[in-house]
């Protein structure tokens, strides 16, 4: 039988097949058996989800064993550092098609003669070489109200997809892109229908003294009669499969198209409330994903806010600090500043890493994406073609970053794939979500039409 696999002599005939395999299968058993039962997590935690995915069939107790969520816990974390070691960092891209040449901010999906999009991993290198191709599920396409779903966040490699680029159709999904895995969410509470004209934000986070993943979704409520205006914020718990109450916070307003990063277990969006004296005041919201406390982060002292200003958060190359850009475009004025807080939540620790001053022939400002992993690189998106450039913050110099063609929605870095299932999708998903209910890489975001 063995003499028909060599030189072609002949060509394996469906009897010959069956006993390749049965006899492969044997040996395959055999070798199980003989490996002592304390080293089988050992084995298991060094290889990839889609190989643990295969495995939960090999038997009754591999299945258990990379089932059980202290393993899957372990797992990710074994990824996590191994990929931070070996410096293993992935993009999420989502790029979007379109007909024309409609040009469009980083963060805005490209509507107009919308063709298609597409999603896929890339190393996170000078050329942004691609890794792979995303299949999207076909189930989430027959659910979209809108031309495509918008990447609102990506956390250990589970991503949060909304169903909101034209509309709100208060669709939103977590996907598992590694496994093919996504839960769709229930709708929240708050609705157009329920509590009238309203802008909403959405973020993704890990809870991590309750292994859990949530999503957190603040709302600007605008047609309070008597108040002016409300705002509410809701977390979604991927363990229990729904929303938590409602709960009310200071008068702020939330800037939602600015969209949010998460930083020592909190999502952060810019925020402005008002004072006791009825003055404006700017600053970074901070919401506690496992606490579900309030952190509010004052800005740089020195930072003139009587100026036409746009602000930008980021998150630092190693996640651990907040990053801040400050753009100026005036007739009379034109710069970017980059800020970082070096010492989490204390004020007099931001520092001021450059100023950014037009470039080019054109003599056009960059607008800032996000910092690089490497900490000391950020990505900005040119302001004539929309393509995507390196800045090299220690040397001053700038950095070719890729195809300058792409037209970028998201770009997100993802460093970690796990695998998680609500049933046996969600309850698994969840326990690699949480596996219980879905994970992913983390990543970080680009939205330009070319995920962090």
């Amino acid at each position: 039988m063995w003499e028909d696999c060599y030189e072609g002599k002949s060509q394996l005939n469906p009897a010959s097949i069956s006993k390749l395999c049965s006899s492969i299968n044997h040996v395959f058993q055999n070798w199980l058996e003989s490996l002592p039962e304390e080293l089988i997590p050992d084995i298991l935690i060094r290889l990839p989800i889609k190989f643990l995915i295969r495995f939960t069939s090999v038997s009754k107790s591999w299945s258990s064993t990379i089932k059980n969520p202290t393993f899957i816990r372990t797992h990710l974390t074994h990824t996590l550092n191994s990929n931070h070691q070996n410096s293993t960092h992935l993009i999420l891209i989502h790029n979007v098609s379109n007909e024309g040449t409609s040009k469009h901010n980083y963060g805005e999906v490209p509507l107009s003669g919308f063709k298609e999009n597409s999603y896929s991993l890339h190393y996170d290198n000078t050329a942004v070489t691609e890794h792979c191709k995303i299949e999207f599920p076909i189930g989430l396409k027959k659910m979209m109200k809108n031309p495509c779903f918008r990447v609102a966040g990506t956390c250990n490699g589970l991503v949060l997809l909304a169903d909101d680029v034209c509309r709100d159709a208060y669709n939103f999904v977590l996907w598992n892109p590694s496994i093919r895995k996504y839960v769709i969410l229930p709708k929240p509470t708050v609705m157009s229908s329920t509590h009238g004209k309203h802008e909403a934000s959405v973020g993704l986070g890990y809870d991590l003294i309750n292994n859990d993943y949530k999503v957190v979704r603040v709302t600007f409520l605008m047609d309070i009669p008597g108040n002016g205006f409300r705002t509410l914020v809701q977390y979604y718990s991927l363990a229990t499969g729904s929303w938590g109450m409602l709960r009310v916070l200071p008068p702020c307003v939330v800037n939602a198209t600015r969209g949010q990063v998460l930083v020592n277990g909190a999502l952060h969006w810019f925020a402005i409330r008002w004072a006791d004296d009825h003055k404006m005041k700017f600053m970074v919201m901070g919401f506690d994903v496992g606490s579900e406390s309030l952190r509010e982060i004052l800005l740089p002292e020195s930072l003139n806010l009587n100026a036409l200003l746009e602000f930008k958060l980021g998150a630092t190359g190693d996640r651990k600090s907040i990053g801040l850009f400050v753009r100026c475009d005036t007739e009379t004025d034109s710069y970017l500043d980059i800020w970082v807080m070096k010492e989490y939540f204390v004020q007099k620790s931001w520092t001021k890493l450059m100023i950014l001053t037009p470039q080019g022939p054109e003599r056009s400002l960059s607008k800032p994406i996000c910092f690089r992993r490497s900490g000391h690189e950020v990505v900005l998106q040119l302001e004539d073609d929309r393509g995507l450039v390196s800045l090299d913050i220690e040397r001053c110099n700038f950095l070719l970053r890729g195809n300058n063609r792409w037209n970028i929605c998201s770009m997100s870095f993802m460093s970690a794939f796990c695998c998680s299932e609500v049933d046996e999708t969600a309850r698994w998903i969840s326990a690699w979500i949480s596996l219980s209910n879905i994970r992913l890489p983390e990543v970080t975001i680009y939205y330009c039409g070319i995920c962090v």
